[in-house]
């Protein structure tokens, strides 16, 4: 048995599908027909398209690819793939059926049928590269570079990509949420006694200078490098990954701008603010290259406060908000929004992470 990643990463993957499946949660009621009438309905449906086939497939191949992978690493040689592709088909099973509850989903056989293939598939695809040696080969590149307890160091850096694909207001600007937070509360309490409790603003939020914006877009791109560096020794192995971080950053980041706005507008959020903010993250990021990993998990601890300080004094304009629906495709790739809770939760989720790590008595040196 070998510890691993893949278990908590299926775990969030579930989560995740969960949320995609059910959302937007509300106007649960009895629709008056039976529960499994989806079964009998005709394969294929009246209104389908290709990319619908392909979403329902790939949205189940990473979860039968996890479990199948978490079970060969736990042990399971010959139970992996089917357990992982049975899990999958049940997931799927589940939310089909919970969505005839829910007026504004629609469910389908044909969307069960897909999923369980694409579990499948995810699941035989993890088989095949255990079978050729390529997660053993993962396992020692994973000894070499990070220390032995890096799970959750690894998890967080994961998923970082994913929620950059959602677009920010400002690049790798993720945990802007407060602004939203206190609407969204603000809403809630309406014609109630506790809208009172709310504090009071006193000046209204001021849009970032450009000096301020470099700042955020530094610290932003500096973060993901300090997480690695809390579980990496390796000075020269640390510059590598910061390398290869800022290269993610900058491509995924694109690629959501392309995604969201179209291919014309891939790079127009590579400012000159955004493109000082990544030379002077990645020089930043080369200068602690030494530092020890306690030392980083302190830095760290210090950027996230200062990112999610900045960001969340800023506010997000009206623009961008108008933005975000204008383009059902890339709305649709992010499953309704999906990719935004990532994008408000992962800043915090490292905080809580870090501030773990720091009180951890582990003789770094």
């Amino acid at each position: 048995m070998h510890k691993t990643s893949a278990w908590p990463l299926a775990l969030i993957y579930v989560a995740l599908i969960i949320f995609a499946s059910l959302f937007p949660f509300d106007g649960w009621r009895e629709q008056g027909i039976s529960p499994w009438v989806f079964f009998s309905a005709r394969i294929p449906p009246p209104y389908w398209t290709w990319f619908d086939v392909n979403m329902n497939i790939a949205g189940y191949a990473p979860l039968g690819f996890l479990l199948a992978l978490a079970g060969l690493r736990s042990g399971w040689p010959r139970a992996a793939v089917p357990l992982a592709a049975l899990a999958g088909a049940l997931l799927s099973l589940s939310m089909e059926y919970l969505q005839i509850f829910l007026p504004r989903r629609v469910p389908s056989n044909m969307d069960f049928a897909l999923n369980a293939t694409g579990a499948l598939l995810g699941a035989l695809a993890a088989a095949l590269l255990e079978r050729f040696g390529a997660i053993a080969r993962w396992s020692r590149f994973r000894e070499r570079w990070f220390v032995p307890h890096a799970r959750g160091a690894l998890v967080l850096l994961a998923l970082w990509p994913w929620a950059l694909l959602f677009p920010a207001a400002l690049p790798f600007g993720l945990g802007q949420m407060w602004e939203r937070l206190e609407a969204a509360l603000i809403d809630a309490l309406q014609d109630t006694p506790f809208l009172q409790w709310l504090p009071v603003r006193e000046a209204p939020l001021e849009l970032l200078s450009p000096g301020a914006e470099l700042m955020a877009v530094a610290l932003g791109l500096l973060i993901p490098c300090l997480l690695g560096y809390c579980v990496m020794r390796h000075a020269g192995r640390r510059m590598a990954f910061a390398l290869a971080t800022a290269a993610v950053g900058v491509g995924v980041t694109a690629l959501s701008s392309l995604l969201s706005y179209g291919p014309t507008h891939a790079w127009e959020w590579l400012t000159l603010p955004a493109r000082m903010g990544v030379l002077v993250a990645l020089g930043a990021a080369l200068a602690m290259a030494a530092v020890p990993r306690r030392g980083c998990a302190a830095l760290l601890l210090l950027a996230l406060m200062l990112h999610l300080n900045l960001l969340n004094q800023a506010p997000t304009s009206a623009y961008f908000a108008q933005t975000l629906q204008a383009w059902e495709q890339g709305r649709f790739i992010r499953f309704y929004g999906l990719g935004q809770w990532l994008g408000w939760l992962w800043p915090y989720g490292a905080l809580v992470y870090v501030v773990l790590r720091v009180s951890r008595r582990d003789g770094d040196s």
